[in-house]
């Protein structure tokens, strides 16, 4: 996401989060993504598997002052001429104060609320972070889970790395792909309480690509998740 000062909004986003149940976040669907999944489902110790406020807020940083000319910050994530260099350009040209860091920062942020609010069943969380599309398909996987008495338990580990690998301008929209490897001790109980999937003493490595998005002819600086892929 973008921001204010990268390095200062960052760590006031952190508070806000924190402290203030956050407030904003990620806007669309692609069209062309994978029907929604279930992030827990079908995970193994072996073979692990990818992951998934009213009020909750994860602001991909954002500088109203960043307007910046130069594309070192753009350089530095993929070299000119590229695809993905082109895209990240294209962004920025609609939008001066994109900056690829300060939006992996807040789009990790976001990843770790998504993946723990599916975990805890948390609709209100979920819905400030999702495309109403991706939203739908969270909370049916969410409701079947609870019609069969299962229940998740899951602890966020970290995430050991996050690249952003797509981005593109669709009209005034900004789409921006990014893949997560993160660590996460999940498992899934039954109505009695045993353990149907996963393994609630295993750290399990998660590869995600995640696509966020935003218009950039509005005003809310906010982006929200879209598309959801498992990378096997």
């Amino acid at each position: 996401m973008e921001f204010f000062d990268f390095g200062t909004i960052f760590f006031f986003v952190a508070a806000v989060v924190i402290f203030l149940q956050l407030r904003n976040v990620l806007g669309r669907r692609t069209g062309s993504e994978r029907p929604p999944f279930d992030p827990y489902a079908a995970r193994s110790k072996d073979a692990p598997k990818p992951a998934a406020n009213g009020d909750n807020v994860v602001a991909l940083p954002r500088r109203p002052d960043a307007a910046e000319k130069d594309f070192g910050s753009i350089d530095a994530v993929s070299p000119a001429g590229t695809p993905l260099n082109e895209g990240l350009r294209a962004i920025r040209a609609a939008d001066p104060a994109f900056d690829p860091a300060g939006f992996v920062d807040g789009a990790k942020m976001a990843y770790e609320m998504i993946v723990m609010s599916f975990a805890d069943g948390d609709r209100k969380a979920l819905k400030t972070l999702l495309s109403k599309d991706v939203y739908d398909g969270f909370v049916s996987a969410i409701t079947e889970r609870e019609a069969r008495g299962e229940k998740v338990n899951s602890s966020f580990v970290g995430i050991d790395k996050a690249d952003i690998v797509g981005a593109e301008m669709k009209g005034s929209e900004a789409h921006v792909t990014v893949r997560i490897v993160s660590q996460l001790i999940s498992a899934t109980l039954d109505k009695d309480g045993k353990v149907i999937d996963g393994d609630p003493d295993t750290v399990a490595e998660i590869k995600d690509v995640w696509t966020f998005a935003r218009d950039t002819r509005s005003r809310d600086p906010n982006w929200r998740l879209v598309a959801t892929e498992a990378e096997d």
